[in-house]
């Protein structure tokens, strides 16, 4: 395969461009003459381009963008792993360096490693579009790092490339989860499929909340946004989701990712978070607009970025067509700054523990009735008070375990035994002699 530097390769001569402007220092073949670092730039660039000129017979220009948001690699990567058509491989640009790549690939029907051409180290072009990517190593004393370059024929091509680029986002959006997480180095983007597809009636809660929170999912989601613009309302919501943890915050909202018509992305707050990073997931997020953005944990934002997060989503930066969802395990942690304001969160809604029939319910949904009969049902249902959804489900589980090995089931047994457990993570202590201690005897 060619590459930009080796004996072999072949210069082509460009063709220039008569609206290009003047510089001050031009690429010569000179290098004596340039500065090392820009030689060596200015080479590679030169390289390129004579590619592209000689495979599409059209000049690229190279363009700059300080837009952190660049799906259009994240979109190349998944072409190339998926073999598709509309991308070209064109030359690579060292020789020696890496050629091809292999990673996990989950998204297919049978998750496996794939192999496919690396985005390092090589030149694509959507030659249709007439753009041009290249991901150019940089040599630095401590290691290769590298620069993403884009080329293109025109303003017009680079302009609806990118707004295709946005439509087909949008399109995957609808068929995964976008997660950001904060981390040392920036954001961290990720599509993930939903694992497993959760209902509106799979959600079992109060049902006068259950009732108002997809009723404004729902209306926030309308096609014609008659609502908004009859009572001149601005196109944004908030809520806050607060309450113990295991309670059903979490299958609320997967149940949201996969009921809406419209993109869903998950933010995870850590250590990390700063007013870069809430910059570009807000600025993320209004690229999918209308979207739910759900802030996983966000008592947890670090106290240098709140006020700069409070301003993001006040009025003059808040951002439109975002459906903000927030949840919390402990509330009292919360920005009092965060609540009951416009623009913020217009509502909180406390996710409780499960009253007797909602218990009921749960165990209905999990169909214990039809290997434990009825009257267990309703007698688990009243001796489980103070249970969450979590401790339930490994209740149902421990009860199909039980049943499956020994065909027979004892739920009094198995509900003291857990609750037993529980106590003992609720004071923290678990061994039976508390004085005891735990450790090897020669």
């Amino acid at each position: 395969m060619d590459s930009l530097f080796q004996t072999s390769h072949t210069n082509v001569e460009p063709i220039e461009s008569e609206n290009t402007p003047e510089a001050i220092v031009i690429y010569t073949t000179d290098e004596q003459k340039l500065p090392t670092e820009y030689a060596d730039y200015a080479r590679v660039i030169k390289g390129i381009e004579e590619s592209l000129t000689s495979r599409y017979g059209v000049t690229y220009k190279l363009y700059s963008s300080s837009d952190p948001n660049t799906e259009y690699w994240e979109l190349l990567d998944e072409d190339l792993r998926h073999s598709s058509t509309d991308v070209e491989h064109v030359i690579r640009i060292y020789d020696r360096l890496e050629e091809r790549t292999f990673v996990y690939d989950g998204d297919r029907t049978e998750p496996d490693y794939c192999v496919h051409p690396s985005v390092m180290n090589n030149v694509f072009a959507y030659a249709q579009a007439g753009v041009a990517l290249a991901r150019m190593p940089v040599f630095r004393p401590h290691g290769v790092s590298s620069e993403d370059l884009v080329f293109a024929t025109s303003d017009e091509s680079l302009l609806k490339f990118l707004g295709d680029v946005r439509v087909r986002q949008r399109e995957q959006s609808l068929r995964r989860v976008t997660v950001f997480t904060d981390t040392r180095h920036g954001i961290n983007r990720q599509m993930e499929p939903v694992s497993r597809a959760v209902s509106r009636d799979d959600v079992i809660m109060a049902p006068e909340i259950k009732q108002d929170i997809y009723r404004s999912l729902d209306r926030f989601f309308a096609e014609d946004r008659s609502f908004y613009k009859t009572y001149d309302i601005p196109y944004k919501r908030g809520i806050l989701l607060y309450g113990h943890p295991g309670n059903g915050k979490t299958t609320l909202v997967k149940s949201i990712a996969g009921s809406v018509p419209g993109p869903v992305a998950y933010w995870q707050i850590t250590e990390y978070t700063s007013s870069e990073s809430i910059e570009e997931v807000f600025d993320a997020a209004v690229r999918m607009t209308p979207m739910v953005l759900v802030i996983e944990d966000i008592d947890s934002m670090p106290k240098d970025a709140r006020s700069f997060f409070l301003n993001t989503l006040d009025g003059a930066t808040s951002k439109e067509g975002v459906f903000l969802i927030g949840t919390t395990n402990y509330p009292e942690k919360i920005d009092p700054g965060l609540m009951n304001r416009a623009g913020r969160f217009d509502r909180a809604y406390e996710i409780v523990l499960p009253d007797e029939k909602l218990r009921s319910e749960f165990f209905y949904r999990k169909r214990l009735h039809e290997f434990a009969g009825e009257e267990i049902v309703q007698e688990t249902a009243k001796l489980t008070e103070g249970f969450t959804f979590a401790q339930l489900g490994e209740l149902y589980i421990s009860a199909a375990l039980h049943w499956h090995e020994d065909g027979q089931l004892d739920m009094k047994e198995l509900i003291q035994g857990l609750r037993g457990e529980l106590d003992k993570s609720r004071k923290g202590v678990w061994l039976q002699n508390s004085e005891g201690r735990v450790g090897f005897h020669f």
